[in-house]
């Protein structure tokens, strides 16, 4: 019998939530196994006689293959076969739409289909070889003859065929019908700005390249080691087009070197390995070269134009967004672009429009925070234009129009304390110091420029199941068929069902990347915490409530009579909340009631009904400083703070890392990111990093980060918003406007580059 012992002075009892672990900045889990290199990635994956594929790329934008010379690739000792659209086998893919789980309306692109030639860098043949170099240089001796039609790659040639889609994907929301007379409210405004803007396409260029290790069993089931943000989405995709069962596919993805969006939808090289893997019977992988990673998906080119309207005291009169985006010949991929507009900011008149142009171009793709890091950036310049005309502190407009109100839906925010990040972010940044004039700060020859913008993206759930196992040694694995592609979500789970069971760390391990595990959505959109951590909570409360039932129902325990509200989990025992020291280990209690092992499962619905009632969103304020040359127009961004108000934070390190790399990407939007397309060829000319300009070290200064404190109990059980994507969505937009502050040219095409400073 565990005797209960008396009872100590309350100034004496330890907290028994000293060991919760939500909310810590607790260090990666898995960070040891990344920098020692025991972390395996897709292409890391070796298997006895493990061949090598290599993909050849059209070398025209629009046409037909004619002839495709296979011979002397073919007659290579050492090669294994090249595949064409003339041999490559029958698959019910080919005859039917097959799509996967992020797939846009219309008719997915499929390599090897025919001799059709879409856009520029199709892959048109796949050589497989027995090494990855005889593969690559049997590639070279493949001679295509090609006839080649007119193609379509400007935009703004495009536009003028532009139509608007309809609701056509999952998640996209066409824009609001107008409110008010918005034309007329800008004719008529005492005050106004009209600003034409251009995005450039930018292409996701992760540090893993895109990758497939198709291992082909003897009894015909495959295991694919896929750089994939979903396990479930890869498998799936695998069994439709090979017509497979899900028992014969099995999708194993531990690790994901960054994707950004660019491993939502399965990319070609893991058909072109499955393919070769099925006919010729035997383990194939098949990695994309660096130029290679520009032959698919991409941040789409936009042109917009965005219409203020306002009083001399700054109330907003009228809000115009328009946009055009490029897609595909085939499939209509659209994002949310310019109903930010109308949620931003109170306004009674609001007209927002949305198209699309068909160019001859790979169908883009989602890329971090897609559609507002292209659209908010548009409307926080016009704000910003319209604040200097005004002669108004730019956080003062935003300030003065304000809005708690989601004016698009006339639905409260669950939570939005946008307001607290204002106040917040200007006072780290030291805001009340500016000056207002542009070209009036200065260091020398250096033109000193301040700007700030507003972020805003979606707080977002989706169903998700987890699984959990509880040892007798107080060990616990929990499992959920997530990805992770870098924001930390082993750790974040970790410390959510530690926390929950009140168990130290080193105790808990996470499971993910296996289609084995429970269903989980795709890793996107900054909802995996929301959705898996949701999961993951759910499980560990029913693991919780079944120990304190058998906890408090032992006859001989200390904790008898007592009811499971009573107790507390910490450091791997049950207390009570009355007296800590009324205690039983976890051990302890599987112990005594013969149990070596607790397992339970179970999944998490959102709140739908009240999450309806609702605006969900993250919100942020970002303020930067830029230096530009006055002499060379060269820019430094050298400060930027980030107040970013996302509900609970789980893990601030990690969180911060988050935000901090979204910053950086922020700094590239603005700056340098641009894939430049040469038209009369219609392909992309700087598909290299030595061309495809990203920041650097010495772009990089100081960026600060802080979290305001935002309490939400609607958005999901954690009252958790995820910070993947909220990082970057004011960035370009702060940069620009203080460009535009240090030298007062107002530029509106991203990136501003040096020849647009010098130009404007």
């Amino acid at each position: 019998m565990i005797a209960k012992p008396t009872i100590p002075d309350p100034l004496e009892r330890p907290n028994p939530r000293a060991g919760a672990q939500i909310g810590k900045p607790v260090s990666r889990v898995d960070g040891r196994l990344k920098v020692t290199g025991g972390a395996k990635y897709a292409a890391e994956f070796n298997t006895p006689g493990l061949a090598h594929g290599y993909i050849v790329s059209s070398a025209i934008a629009r046409g037909r293959i004619l002839a495709i010379d296979t011979a002397k690739a073919r007659a290579l000792p050492g090669v294994l076969q090249v595949f064409t659209h003339e041999n490559r086998p029958s698959l019910p893919w080919f005859d039917r739409k097959w799509k996967d789980d992020d797939a846009p309306k219309g008719s997915p692109f499929r390599p090897l289909y025919d001799a059709t030639i879409h856009h520029a860098l199709q892959p048109i043949a796949l050589v497989v070889a027995e090494s990855f170099e005889l593969a690559r240089y049997a590639a070279r001796l493949i001679h295509v003859t090609y006839e080649a039609d007119d193609h379509q790659t400007d935009l703004r040639e495009a536009s003028a065929n532009a139509f608007t889609p309809g609701k056509d994907k999952g998640g996209f929301q066409p824009p609001p019908k107008p409110r008010g007379d918005a034309d007329k409210a800008l004719a008529e405004a005492e005050v106004s700005v009209d600003l034409q803007f251009t995005q450039a396409v930018e292409h996701h260029n992760p540090m893993e390249m895109h990758a497939s290790t198709v291992v082909y069993h003897d009894d015909g089931t495959l295991t694919v080691h896929d750089k994939t943000q979903g396990p479930l989405n890869t498998q799936t995709y695998v069994c439709n087009v090979f017509d497979l069962s899900k028992d014969s596919v099995r999708v194993i993805s531990p690790f994901v070197g960054g994707a950004f969006g660019s491993g939502l939808r399965p990319q070609h090289q893991l058909f072109m390995a499955a393919l070769a893997a099925t006919t010729l019977k035997r383990s194939v992988r098949v990695e994309l070269t660096r130029p290679q990673m520009f032959s698919f998906g991409h941040r789409p080119e936009t042109l917009q134009r965005v219409a203020l309207g306002a009083r001399k005291d700054g109330t907003l009169t009228a809000v115009i967004h328009e946009a055009v985006q490029e897609t595909s010949q085939n499939e209509n991929y659209v994002e949310v672009v310019v109903n930010w507009s109308g949620q931003q900011y109170k306004c009674d008149n609001v007209r927002l429009d949305y198209k699309l142009a068909r160019m001859d171009t790979h169908t883009p793709l989602d890329q971090r925070a897609p559609g507002a890091a292209t659209g908010i950036p548009a409307l926080e310049i016009a704000i910003d234009a319209l604040a200097a005309k005004l002669g108004m502190d730019p956080l003062e407009l935003r300030l003065k129009n304000y809005t708690d109100i989601d004016p698009n839906t006339n639905k409260p925010f669950s939570s939005k304390e946008l307001r607290a990040c204002f106040r917040q972010g200007a006072e780290r940044f030291g805001w009340h110091k500016r000056t207002h004039a542009p070209r009036s700060m200065r260091e020398g020859r250096q033109l000193v420029g301040w700007g700030m913008a507003t972020g805003v993206w979606d707080a977002m759930q989706g169903q998700a199941v987890a699984s959990a196992r509880l040892g007798i040694d107080g060990t616990l694995t929990v499992g959920s068929a997530t990805a992770d592609i870098g924001p930390g979500t082993y750790t974040a789970m970790t410390q959510i069902a530690a926390d929950i069971l009140g168990l130290p760390i080193d105790k808990v391990s996470f499971q993910l990347g296996d289609s084995n595990l429970p269903m989980a959505p795709l890793q996107g959109g900054s909802w995996t915490v929301s959705s898996v951590g949701s999961a993951v909570k759910a499980v560990c409360d029913r693991l919780r409530d079944k120990l304190a039932g058998l906890a408090v129902g032992l006859n001989d325990g200390p904790l008898k009579g007592l009811k499971a509200d009573d107790l507390v989990f910490a450091d791997g025992f049950l207390v009570a909340k009355a007296d800590p020291s009324w205690r039983m280990s976890v051990t302890e209690v599987m112990r005594a009631n013969d149990l070596s092992v607790l397992e339970d499962e179970a999944r998490s619905i959102p709140y739908y009904k009240s999450q309806m009632q609702h605006a969900l969103g993250t919100h942020s304020a970002v303020f930067a400083e830029v230096r530009v040359d006055e002499d060379l127009g060269t820019v430094q961004v050298t400060r930027v703070v980030s107040a970013v108000a996302a509900g609970r934070i789980i893990n601030p390190k990690t969180a911060r890392s988050q935000v901090m790399g979204a910053v950086v990407w922020g700094i590239g939007m603005a700056l340098e990111e641009e894939t430049m397309t040469d038209q009369r060829l219609g392909r992309f000319m700087n598909h290299d990093f030595g061309e495809y300009h990203i920041p650097v070290n010495a772009d990089v200064h100081d960026i600060d980060v802080l979290f305001v404190e935002e309490q939400d109990d609607i958005v999901n059980p954690l009252g958790a918003k995820g910070v993947g994507e909220i990082g970057i969505v004011g960035v370009p937009a702060a940069i620009a406007n203080a460009i535009y502050h240090a030298t007062g040219k107002r530029l509106c095409d991203l990136p501003i580059t040096l020849d647009r400073i010098l130009g404007a």
